[in-house]
């Protein structure tokens, strides 16, 4: 009697137990743990005591920086396939019943009268972009201009007495220093992470534009989906990057972010405003880093610089004096002993501009004045046209592409925002070569055909990786 009194209890207990867990797993709900935070402060404080001669204040950062980080929202209309063979020449096209999908990331003011930056890639092809500020205003903004090469866009709300960041110096920024992300990541606003910079100049190879620049700040603060375009701040408040990738097999942070640094955005951002597009200057060399082997290879004892591997025959590096196998060490006093931190210094400058570089050859420093050019092989500053109706900006193509090719003519197109374009499927890159079998060579002429031409347009060229292509549409 008495045992089975006991396996009784023991069966109560087992489908009590057993109650309690069905009840728990019905009525879970996930919840965000806050972790408890007494023992870390205290520890994170300690550090910054022992690690600086004075307290680190990631409040007084957070404050002279959250209020100048937005929220961007964007909204694309995707469009779906219809009509009929006549319509694709010479009707409205075959795309119709566009479905909006939205998407979203940050941006930074950078003036008190509302131009914001933010990545490329929060933007690329949107039809409607919104600015939500810290104070939850919300405006329509306009897009100025963008640059694929560093991943970098320009907005502008119209406002004025908006509470904007501070430049810090991302030159002076060193390994191990502390920063901060602000930004948006899963659309929880204001959201302030901490880390320190990891490394400096890294390439990680995600911007697959020709003449791309890719100089990141590595950080270990968190950054996720959502924070692209957010602001990495100093220890003052001070904007020393834009974050705009992280290193991760899930998608979400796993341990390394990375920025771009705010002395190239600087000069992006003036270009967008004064002349619509970026004005990029060349050297016009061939270079690659110098590893142990090439250094076994050309007989150098010391791993440093960054090795011309090449020149252009009408480049800048050539008409001042520089030959194949020169060693560049020092770009305006800066040292540069990588290829990442070469584009970066010369990145910051414009066609025209002269800069002083310094070679190692035969084991001596050799310093020359280099006048910049842009990539067509002069000083003129590049011109961009805007035909709104097509809803896309164009720019000439370089010599180099006219040559991977193997055309003789192309006007490319760098933008597609809502439009004619894009509506027909065209992708940004695409080379137009011809409009209704006419071969055109230069910005004016694409304006002009296609302001002149009446019904039905033929578009041919040509795409970056050599597909050619033609696409047709109504006017």
């Amino acid at each position: 009697m008495k045992t089975k009194g006991i396996i009784l209890s023991i069966l109560i207990s087992v489908l009590t137990s057993v109650t309690v867990v069905f009840l728990f797993i019905k009525n879970y709900q996930p919840v965000i743990i806050q972790p408890q935070s007494e023992n870390y402060h205290a520890k994170l404080t300690n550090l910054l005591n022992s690690t600086s001669g004075e307290n680190v204040n990631f409040v007084l950062a957070a404050n002279n920086s959250v209020q100048s980080v937005v929220h961007v929202k964007t909204q694309y209309n995707q469009q779906m396939a219809s009509g009929n063979v006549y319509d694709f020449f010479f009707g409205p096209g075959v795309y119709s019943n566009p479905v909006p999908v939205q998407a979203s990331g940050s941006g930074v003011i950078i003036s008190d009268d509302g131009y914001i930056v933010t990545n490329n890639h929060v933007i690329n092809q949107a039809d409607n972009i919104e600015v939500v500020l810290n104070d939850k205003r919300a405006y329509i903004a306009k897009l100025i201009g963008s640059d694929p090469t560093t991943d970098i866009a320009l907005l502008k709300i119209e406002e004025k007495n908006l509470p904007f960041i501070q430049y810090g110096n991302s030159d002076d920024l060193q390994v191990g220093e502390w920063v901060l992300a602000v930004g948006n990541p899963f659309n929880l606003t204001s959201t302030v992470t901490a880390g320190i910079v990891s490394a400096k100049a890294r390439n990680i190879n995600i911007l697959s534009k020709q003449f791309a620049i890719e100089s990141f700040i590595q950080t270990d603060a968190a950054v996720n989906p959502g924070n692209s375009g957010g602001a990495l701040v100093d220890v003052k408040g001070q904007l020393v990057g834009i974050n705009t990738a992280i290193a991760s097999n899930t998608g979400s942070f796993t341990g390394y972010s990375f920025a771009i640094p705010v002395n190239i955005i600087k000069k992006i951002i003036s270009d967008l405003i004064e002349f619509g597009t970026v004005q990029r200057a060349y050297l016009g060399v061939s270079i690659v880093d110098i590893d142990n082997k090439l250094a076994s290879d050309i007989g150098v004892t010391k791993i440093e610089g960054v090795y011309v591997a090449g020149l252009n025959e009408d480049g800048a590096a050539t008409e001042a004096g520089l030959e194949k196998g020169d060693i560049i060490m020092k770009v305006n006093d800066k040292n540069v002993n990588n290829v990442s931190e070469l584009q970066e210094q010369v990145s910051m400058y414009r066609p025209g501009d002269k800069i002083n570089i310094t070679v190692k050859r035969n084991e001596k420093m050799k310093p020359f004045d280099i006048t910049l050019r842009n990539k067509h092989g002069n000083t003129k500053i590049e011109k961009t046209a805007n035909v709104s109706a097509l809803g896309a900006k164009f720019e000439e193509i370089s010599i180099e592409e006219k040559q991977k090719l193997r055309i003789k003519n192309g006007i490319k197109i760098t933008e597609l925002g809502s439009g004619k374009l894009r509506a027909a499927g065209i992708k940004e890159g695409f080379i137009i070569t011809s409009i209704n079998r006419k071969v055109v060579y230069s910005l004016q002429e694409i304006e002009e055909t296609l302001e002149n031409t009446k019904g039905g347009i033929l578009i041919e060229g040509i795409y970056p990786n050599g597909m050619t292509a033609y696409y047709a549409f109504g006017t």
